[in-house]
């Protein structure tokens, strides 16, 4: 990608769930070593080029961790995703997960969609919260898929986000992941992790992407988007980041700012990084971890 790293990153090897926490914890240590990645007193402020050269370090050790990160909602093609998408504002992956297969059963087309009773459509997306405005948004989209767009989902940004609840966040997940056009994906996770790496100051998401976006090859767009909010949601958590079990501790100028001791840290590991279900319930083949239940199960 244009620059040397200091030392050539291990190799990636897959191993069952539950296998790879111990292996980040050793890895990051708690000892000098994890520690550099913090800002010494009286150390020179780091160099735009220096940045760039750590962040894209960070983004081949985090492909290395994650050579399975993909998105994690389940859908079969983009209107499923596009859907899916709408629904997880303001909750989690798995409860849209749990939720959408009844709500695809019912309706599978943006033609079936359009056609709903609100009130019959609310009932089926109730666990996802703010279901009133959901339905509205989701019906709304569908009559627009019909009317404007035969029925089929767009695949430009510029025609997605005229969609009724449908945002620049929305429109970047749908591009990358169903219609394979790169790009960045900025949610609460994504934009935390690349400000605790000092990757941008932006608080707005569309300044975010385009700073983030500067730094990274237009390839790398989409795969780097869910390799962050993997590590967001696996070890560098909001509340108690998991310090002392990150493999990329030595880069982080944030290190010390959750649980540095390993062994504490690798019990805040969540999902496959902890032995524990994913989002997905039906995850891709390469997933290590275990999928999530349905809806009402254990």
């Amino acid at each position: 990608m244009g620059e040397q790293a200091a030392s050539r990153p291990r190799k990636a090897t897959k191993r069952p769930a539950g296998e790879q926490a111990p292996k980040a914890g050793a890895t990051a240590g708690a000892g000098a070593g994890a520690k550099s990645g913090a800002k010494r007193p009286g150390a020179k402020p780091e160099s735009h080029l220096a940045m760039v050269r750590r962040a894209r370090r960070i983004n081949r050790e985090l492909a290395e961790l994650y050579p399975y990160a993909h998105p994690e909602l389940d859908f079969r093609n983009p209107f499923e995703l596009l859907v899916a998408t709408v629904l997880s504002a303001q909750t989690t992956d798995l409860r849209v997960n749990q939720t959408t297969p009844a709500l695809f059963a019912a309706y599978p087309t943006p033609e079936d969609m359009a056609a709903a009773v609100p009130e019959e459509m609310e009932e089926l997306i109730r666990p996802t919260g703010f279901f009133r405005a959901k339905t509205k948004s989701l019906i709304g989209l569908s009559v627009a898929l019909r009317d404007r767009f035969g029925g089929e989902v767009p695949g430009r940004l510029a025609d997605l986000v005229t969609l009724p609840g449908v945002g620049r966040k929305t429109a970047n997940v749908v591009l990358g992941n169903a219609f394979g056009v790169p790009g960045i994906t900025v949610d609460t996770h994504f934009g935390r992790l690349v400000r605790r790496w000092k990757w941008t100051e932006q608080e707005d998401p569309e300044k975010v992407e385009a700073e983030i976006a500067a730094i990274f090859p237009k390839s790398e767009w989409t795969m780097l988007s869910h390799r962050v909010v993997f590590h967001g949601r696996r070890i560098c958590h909001a509340r108690k980041p998991a310090c002392g079990a990150c493999p990329i501790a030595p880069l982080c100028p944030a290190y010390g700012e959750g649980e540095t001791d390993p062994e504490k840290a690798r019990k805040l590991l969540k999902y496959e990084m902890g032995g524990q279900p994913g989002q997905r319930l039906s995850p891709p083949a390469d997933y290590p971890g275990k999928p999530a239940p349905p809806l009402g199960a254990g």
